[in-house]
C-alpha cells in the first residue's frame, strides 16, 4: 500500500533543509517504516485485550512509616536568611 509523502514540503513545514538526496533517502525510509506499520496493523488480534505494557507490572509501593523528621529550629539556623518560621529566598519571578 503506497503512500505519496511530499518530503520536501514536510521538511520545509519543519523548516529543515534539505538536499534532493537526503529527500529521496527519508522517503526511502518513510515507506518502509509505513509498510512496517501496515503489517502489523493487518495482525489478527481477535480476542486480544488491549494492554499498555507485554508484561504484567504492579507498582511497587512501600508503607508509609511515620519517622522522626529534622528539628525546626536546627533546620532554619542554617538558612542564609529567615523570615519567622520559613526561609527567606531572593524573589526569582519578575513583573513584566
Amino acid at each position: 500500500m503506497p503512500v505519496d509523502i511530499d518530503i520536501a514540503k514536510v521538511a520545509r513545514l519543519a523548516r529543515i533543509a534539505i538536499t534532493e538526496e537526503e529527500a529521496a533517502e527519508y522517503g526511502a525510509q518513510l515507506g518502509d517504516i509505513l509498510e512496517h506499520a501496515a503489517r502489523v496493523q493487518a495482525l489478527p488480534t481477535d480476542g486480544v485485550p488491549p494492554t499498555a505494557h507485554p508484561l504484567p507490572i504492579a507498582n511497587a509501593l512501600r508503607d508509609d512509616v511515620i519517622e522522626p523528621t529534622l528539628d525546626r529550629e536546627e533546620v532554619l539556623a542554617q538558612a542564609p536568611e529567615r523570615d519567622g518560621d520559613f526561609f527567606k529566598l531572593p524573589p526569582f519571578l519578575e513583573d513584566s
